[in-house]
């Protein structure tokens, strides 16, 4: 094998690739990326088993072939070369090594034969639609923040994308939960997508797939089966197992009798809670919400080092209600909101509290109190 490339496209194509690789490998073969070539491209694949990878480039091929190396060994060399360089690329499969040559530099990497690179069993899909990465970056990202990260409740590791019922229109949902938070976000159900089965999409799978969606108009090719979920783009193909589990009942969580309404900035509401978290413990972060008469007075009493409060002018007409909420929980659900109002809906101090953008039902999210 004999290539050459651009330091700038190897470098981007190799940072999807090795990302994915597991730092700490028992098994050599998955630290390393698998280089193939093809007429006028090369593809960089990597894998922990679970998620595998494909990263297509342009390339001048001047004799074809393929190897592993070091994918996080490739990708530091390449990182540090000059910008501009032309990278080549030389496998001697008699003494198992590649050269890694621009300009006065030079590297000789330990390869390991292409044999041995297990490569995810293709899959029968059951559904095969497109949508673009708008869409779908809206749907994972706010959605992500409420992923849980105990172990022991796999089943909500990651977030629950499936086709559902709103208002009577058929949707492509995302929802995710840990038991303290949940977040369910809509969006306009993709021709083809009518049959796809609800997958939980794991969390690893939904940070490596944000680098697939950073152009608004690129439209991703979604492959949906049982145990397989496949994302793709012209140049990359990412393929995850999803999680073997059964997600919980969400709808039964989401409160609908809640009528005590305050409706707030969402980014004055946000840098308030900032503000008098401060000097809450980092335990409990509490901190408590009383509402009365268009006012809203949010205050921390952390008998180790201080208290604080802080009132905002806010859209209140109901009865008076003290809560208190966890300012983490408080922060993440604010920062996900996009317009200026945010509404949370109140039923009782000790119910979970409902919050929307504005009148945007296609994006919901639930909180629950704690004590203060």
């Amino acid at each position: 094998m004999k290539i050459s490339i651009e330091r700038a496209v190897l470098l981007k194509a190799l940072g999807q690739a090795q990302s994915v690789v597991e730092r700490r490998n028992t098994i050599p073969i998955l630290a390393n990326v698998l280089i193939e070539t093809d007429d006028g491209q090369i593809s960089l694949r990597a894998t922990d088993l679970d998620i595998e990878v494909v990263d297509r480039a342009p390339a001048m091929v001047e004799q074809p072939g393929a190897t592993t190396v070091s994918a996080v060994l490739l990708h530091e060399i390449v990182r540090k070369l000059p910008d501009g360089a032309l990278v080549e690329l030389v496998n001697d499969a008699r003494s198992g090594r590649l050269q890694v040559t621009a300009g006065r530099s030079s590297f000789s990497l330990a390869t390991l034969p292409k044999e041995d690179f297990p490569v995810m069993a293709s899959s029968e899909y059951a559904a095969n639609f497109s949508a673009t990465a708008k869409d779908l970056r809206r749907l994972f990202d706010k959605a992500k923040f409420a992923i849980s990260t105990e172990e022991t409740r796999y089943y909500l590791n990651g977030v629950y994308m499936h086709v559902a019922d709103a208002e009577g229109v058929r949707v492509l949902r995302c929802v995710a939960t840990d038991g303290h938070r949940l977040a369910r976000i809509d969006a306009p159900l993709p021709a083809g997508a009518e049959a796809m089965p609800g997958v939980i999409v794991p969390r690893k799978t939904v940070g490596e797939l944000r680098k697939l969606l950073e152009d608004d108009d690129m439209q991703i090719a979604v492959s949906v089966s049982e145990t397989k979920v496949r994302f793709a783009t012209p140049d990359i193909t990412l393929t995850s197992k999803v999680i073997d589990g059964t997600f919980p009942d969400y709808t039964r969580v989401i409160p609908t009798q809640n009528t005590r309404k305050l409706e707030v900035d969402a980014s004055e509401f946000a840098k308030a809670v900032d503000r008098v978290a401060t000097v809450s413990s980092e335990r409990s972060r509490a901190v408590k919400l009383a509402l009365e008469d268009d006012r809203l007075i949010l205050s921390v009493n952390a008998p180790d080092s201080g208290a604080a409060e802080e009132e905002l002018i806010v859209s209140y007409g109901d009865e008076r209600l003290e809560i208190g909420f966890n300012a983490k929980y408080l922060l993440e659900i604010a920062s996900q909101v996009d317009r200026e109002n945010a509404v949370f809906l109140f039923n009782s101090s000790g119910d979970p509290t409902l919050m929307r953008e504005g009148n945007d039902m296609s994006a919901v999210y639930v909180v629950m109190p704690m004590r203060v």
